[in-house]
C-alpha cells in the first residue's frame, strides 16, 4: 500500500507544479498573455505607428472606438501605454508605448 500512496503523492505534486507554472503571467513580444485580444492589437498598432490618438488607433486597428477605449484603459492600468495631450487639439490625447528602464 505504501508504494501506491507514494506514487499518488508524486502524481499530485507533479500536477500542483504544472498548475503553478500555468498561473505565472507569460509575455509574448512584451505584451502579457492575460490581456484581452483587443489590448494586444492596440499595443501592436502602437508599436508600429506611435504616437496615435484614439481616432488614429481606431483607423489603424479597425476596432470600434469603445473597444479601443477599453483596450487603452487595460494597457494604461498595467503601465504599458502612456498618454499626453495632443498639441494640435488639447481635447485629444496621443498614446505611445511606455519606455521600459
Amino acid at each position: 500500500m505504501s508504494a501506491t500512496e507514494s506514487e499518488t503523492e508524486v502524481d499530485e505534486a507533479a500536477e500542483t507544479s504544472e498548475h503553478s507554472r500555468d498561473r505565472t503571467p507569460r509575455q509574448t513580444d512584451g505584451v502579457p498573455d492575460e490581456l484581452p485580444p483587443s489590448a494586444k492589437l492596440v499595443y501592436k498598432v502602437l508599436e508600429y505607428e506611435e504616437p496615435l490618438t484614439q481616432a488614429g488607433i481606431v483607423a489603424e486597428s479597425r476596432l470600434c472606438p469603445r473597444t479601443v477605449r477599453y483596450a487603452l484603459g487595460k494597457l494604461e492600468d498595467r503601465e504599458l501605454v502612456t498618454s499626453r495631450a495632443c498639441l494640435e487639439d488639447a481635447r485629444k490625447s496621443r498614446y505611445r508605448i511606455s519606455e521600459t528602464e
